[in-house]
């Protein structure tokens, strides 16, 4: 079975450390959201191609999902402390080589599918790593007060405070998908939408032109992110209201209502399954909080079997 998986954050890389012990890894392919990526430093920064990264290979953070195992933060501490830069998105010392790396291969002219193919190879990832487009896109966030922000840093430095008006992929209609996404998609036997953020890591993803279309053509399975109307981590709550989404499993499974052919939810919201079903949309119910890769198996396993 040939398993395309929409990927994002933190969510997404716990749930693929099941599904890589349930598919065959060497027939998985993550297609990641690149409109979180930012410029720092002069550096080129990956956030949840790294998250995904660092989890498949071994090296993250295990308590934070996000970052590496044993970092440290002297370089982020001399820049705040000595020459007063502004803290506001830490970079740690092992962190900086894959910036480095990456920066370095782009300014070459080396385009960013190809970068992260060999930072994959280099941690020894099993399945196939794409950025969703190798075009320079960004999530931009319009807040209340009519401001526009880099979504990081309405996310990271202002804490995601402020009230959303709306959230857009800067350059997403002009961008293509990157090379290896498509082909990916047409060879796939079922597509999975991880328990990602729906706006700003799936819903990014779907604005890149031509992805939402051949979604339409295939057999398409999601995990919900939202349990008992809540969020299980990050801001979609914050989120999915400024584009008109209930925060719940009903209201994301609606947002996807147009190609979403079958979706997992928690046991938690049980009672709402019928709804979903009304929606043309097969259901099934398990425990969806990815406590170790166990469970992640477990949620996979549930996942591929309403897709048969």
């Amino acid at each position: 079975m040939d398993v395309v998986a929409l990927a994002g954050g933190v969510g997404a890389a716990r749930f693929l450390r099941g599904l890589i012990r349930v598919v065959d890894p060497a027939r998985v392919t993550a297609v990641v959201n690149t409109g979180d990526d930012l410029q720092l430093h002069g550096l080129h920064i990956s956030p949840d191609l790294d998250t995904i990264t660092y989890t498949l290979g071994g090296g993250v953070h295990p308590e934070q999902g996000w970052g590496r195992a044993g970092e440290t933060v002297t370089v982020a501490t001399e820049l705040a402390d000595r020459y007063g830069v502004e803290p506001w998105f830490t970079l740690g010392d092992r962190d900086l080589a894959t910036h480095l790396f990456r920066t370095d291969a782009l300014r070459s002219g080396e385009p960013l599918s190809s970068v992260t193919s060999r930072i994959a190879r280099a941690w020894g990832l099993p399945i196939d790593l794409l950025p969703m487009t190798d075009d320079p896109v960004a999530t931009v966030v319009t807040t209340d007060d009519g401001r526009e922000l880099h979504f990081q840093r309405w996310w990271v430095q202002e804490g995601a405070r402020p009230p959303v008006r709306s959230v857009q992929l800067r350059g997403g209609a002009a961008s293509q998908p990157a090379p290896g996404v498509i082909d990916a998609l047409l060879d796939a036997d079922v597509v999975v939408l991880c328990p990602s953020n729906p706006v700003v890591s799936i819903g990014t993803i779907l604005a890149v032109p031509g992805i939402r279309e051949l979604l339409r053509r295939k057999p398409v399975v999601g995990i919900s992110p939202i349990v008992g109307g809540r969020v299980v981590r990050g801001m979609a709550d914050r989120l999915l209201p400024a584009e008109g989404v209930e925060v719940s499993c009903v209201g994301v499974a609606t947002y996807y209502r147009d190609f979403l052919d079958a979706w997992v939810i928690d046991q938690a919201d049980a009672q709402l399954a019928d709804p979903i079903r009304a929606l043309g949309i097969d259901v099934a119910v398990t425990d969806t909080i990815m406590r170790d890769a166990g469970v992640a198996a477990d949620v996979a396993k549930t996942a591929l079997a309403l897709t048969r």
